[in-house]
């Protein structure tokens, strides 16, 4: 039984119905171009649906920046402690804040966890397309040849890095998997410079951030390689809507401390829609004044005849 069926029908749905559509305004039924902006359409439907868990992601690792300094402790309370036991209560100490917090570890990779069925189907309906096969739903015969011969830039978009000797091919692959992981590493690097406060530097957060930092644009490097021209192009439209996204989201919902957060409340200040707090300014004018006043307050009776007698 094929787990991802339900998934490729709906792949093919939806792209068949958006090739149709741009179709039916100008494009020709086997252009490369109406079937890559069905694809570009296939990624505003999955990620608009994925709005709600990148929500929750976006709570979740605030939560998880929160708990950092709790957790620094729990770690330093538990330091040396080797003993199974210790680990035991180690873990579910953690388990029990993490729970307490609402905060996931793994949070910041659900969304692309939950976007791996679809790159599966995806790449299993254009292998097929490939092969002039039919799919599984609306993509007949007819729509799997005219997907299987479409050219983009003169490469078709069933055709692979290490499975095609046409330098159009190489040439578009190796542009789009460099933008692939350019932009995944843009879009991970912002979050760590701008969007994060510096009590969490030295967190396991943040550890675990520089490891993906690196990590997420080495394995589209390498998968890039082997996927073919039309599951690229979803990828890589997709990974420009997440810089996008963070981009909104760290300018206009950043994490309280971080460097994005202080430039949000400078922005507010200037447009009147904070008040601008005056600290140390006021401190240092007063200071004079105050000192002031304390040289010419009135001596007191008691006083001036003490220094009479003397």
């Amino acid at each position: 039984m094929d787990l991802l069926w339900p998934i490729k029908w709906l792949i093919e749905l939806i792209l068949v119905s958006f090739h149709t559509l741009f179709s039916s305004i100008g494009f020709s039924f086997d252009s490369g171009g109406a079937w890559v902006l069905a694809i570009v359409g296939l990624v505003l439907v999955v990620r608009a649906a994925l709005i709600p868990v990148f929500v929750r992601q976006i709570k979740s690792q605030r939560n998880m920046m929160m708990v950092q300094p709790e957790l620094a402790k729990l770690q330093k309370k538990y330091k040396g402690k080797t003993d199974r036991e210790s680990r035991e209560r180690f873990a579910k100490e953690q388990m029990a804040l993490y729970k307490a917090t609402g905060s996931n570890p793994l949070s910041s990779c659900l969304p692309l966890l939950l976007q791996m069925p679809i790159f599966i189907s995806l790449f299993y309906v254009l292998n097929g397309a490939q092969r002039n096969e039919a799919g599984v739903g609306v993509l007949n015969a007819d729509l799997a040849q005219s997907f299987s011969q479409a050219k983009l830039f003169g490469a078709t978009l069933s055709d692979t890095f290490f499975g095609s000797d046409d330098l159009n091919v190489k040439v578009i692959a190796a542009i789009m998997i460099v933008l692939m992981s350019s932009s995944q590493f843009i879009t991970q690097k912002q979050i760590m410079a701008k969007n994060q406060n510096p009590d969490t530097q030295n967190s396991q957060f943040m550890r675990t951030q520089k490891i993906m930092l690196y990590t997420l644009p080495a394995v589209f490097l390498f998968s890039g390689l082997t996927f073919p021209l039309g599951v690229m192009t979803y990828w890589l439209v997709s990974n420009f809507w997440t810089m996008g996204q963070q981009f909104i989201v760290i300018r206009n919902m950043p994490t309280p401390g971080s460097p994005a957060y202080k430039a949000r409340q400078e922005r507010l200040v200037r447009r009147g829609k904070l008040p601008k707090i005056e600290t140390t300014p006021a401190i240092e004018e007063e200071t004079p004044e105050l000192e002031a006043r304390q040289r010419n307050q009135p001596v007191s009776k008691n006083r001036s005849k003490k220094k009479k007698k003397k």
